[in-house]
């Protein structure tokens, strides 16, 4: 919470901001101080700017821990340790409990020959100690962290140079919607390097420079290394105690968060499943649930919305295209682009588009994709239509205002509606 969601978004909301306004003159806006139809005198004051974002996080931790007190919970600082599955040692103090839920999270992966040094070389929990925005930041990693950052600092000022080892951005993600994202970053001015595995990332003295697998380097002014977690499971007795870990460290948990361990349960980043905020709630929740007894509905990762804050933002729940296009998922496909919506004609969005996947006899929703801007909050009526298995005649039906972003879902709907056969 101190070092990664919270204050990532925070920053993101800063860069988002900031494009903004420099798109703004399309809208008809002016700004003086700049060439025509340019914006002048517009900065990120990054000092100010990782101040709000470690204010936040410190603010919504402090929230949570008097929520804790308030509702009778002991609060025991220190490093825990489990003695055995019932068992959990912290400093000189024993706690015994019926049930232990572990959430230890997980920590960015340091690159052999890579290593960070808080200045030049960096993960991204060392950003908000940077004292100015980076001139020359080389990304290594495509993945969403990368990808998120990488735009970011974009925005805010810097000449990002982003390092991908596979053909494109976001392997894992939709490819359609990380083509839109990629096309977007080299607009802005971006230098996305494909098929560029990154060796070893030396100083400079006031740069750094990274070597690919290939022999060819990058030089920047900064380095920020986004290249996956590991999770933060050793030295803290698991094994010990009975906790089975996969051959990477994570714990394995069943679909009601249980682990091997009787009476303990693990939630979050440390299992390594879907390394989402609301996964790792939504886990700690069924294994509070599980343990006291009451009727509990396991985890379903087919009804997982998540979302990546670049700019636009990209949306999923549900099967993949992928999954469809494999043949190991039997649906019909509707992309509907953004710029056929009205709304988004009329505040400029330019980049984007709506799809939706659904059963071919039955209608039902089983997923989409939404790239626009907020479409961390658009993909919540998918999100509803895939949890309750509504089909696409009912969310066709169904009223969106006019105009609005959102009527773009109900239209990619209606376009996948049954036609209506007579005898």
């Amino acid at each position: 919470m101190l070092t990664d969601c919270v204050p990532s978004k925070t920053m993101i909301a800063t860069s988002v901001r900031k494009q903004a306004l420099m798109d703004a003159a399309s809208l008809g806006v002016r700004f003086d101080g700049g060439a025509d139809g340019e914006v002048g005198g517009v900065h990120v004051d990054l000092p100010l700017v990782n101040q709000r974002v470690k204010e936040l996080a410190q603010a919504q931790s402090a929230d949570i821990a008097a929520r804790l007190v308030a509702e009778g919970v002991e609060v025991v600082r220190g490093t825990g340790r489990l003695r055995d599955h019932r068992t959990v040692e912290v400093g000189d103090r024993v706690v015994e409990a019926d049930t232990v839920i572990l959430a230890t999270g997980a920590t960015p992966r340091i690159l052999p020959g890579a290593e960070p040094d808080g200045e030049r070389i960096l993960t991204w929990r060392q950003l908000y100690d940077l004292d100015e925005l980076p001139e020359r930041l080389i990304v290594v990693g495509s993945g969403v962290t990368g990808a998120e950052f990488a735009g970011a600092y974009q925005s805010c000022g810097s000449q990002v140079t982003l390092v991908s080892s596979r053909d494109r951005m976001m392997p894992n993600e939709d490819a359609d919607a990380a083509e839109v994202l990629e096309e977007v970053y080299r607009r802005r001015g971006m230098d996305v390097m494909g098929r560029s595995r990154a060796q070893y990332v030396k100083r400079t003295g006031d740069g750094v420079v990274v070597t690919l697998e290939d022999g060819r380097t990058a030089e920047g002014t900064h380095c920020l290394m986004t290249v996956g977690m590991i999770p933060n499971t050793r030295g803290i007795g698991l094994e010990e105690a009975g906790v089975r870990l996969d051959r990477n460290g994570f714990i394995e948990v069943d679909k009601v968060s249980r682990t091997s361990a009787p009476g303990v349960y693990a939630a979050g980043d440390c299992t390594g499943i879907l390394m989402l905020a609301s996964v790792a709630a939504m886990q700690g929740r069924i294994a509070v649930w599980h343990t006291l007894g009451e009727a509990v509905q396991p985890l379903r990762l087919g009804t997982v919305a998540s979302a990546i804050f670049t700019d636009p933002e990209i949306a999923t729940v549900g099967v993949s295209h992928r999954q469809i296009e494999s043949g190991e998922v039997e649906a019909n496909v509707v992309k509907l682009p953004l710029g056929t919506n009205a709304r988004a004609k009329m505040q400029a969005f330019d980049d984007g588009f709506i799809k939706l996947f659904c059963r071919p006899h039955t209608g039902i929703i089983l997923g989409g994709v939404v790239v626009a801007p907020r479409a961390s909050e658009l993909i919540l009526g998918v999100s509803v239509a895939v949890q309750q298995r509504l089909t696409v005649d009912q969310i066709a039906h169904t009223f969106a205002v006019y105009p609005s972003l959102s009527g773009s879902i109900t239209e990619a709907a209606r376009r996948l509606m049954q036609p209506i056969t007579t005898i």
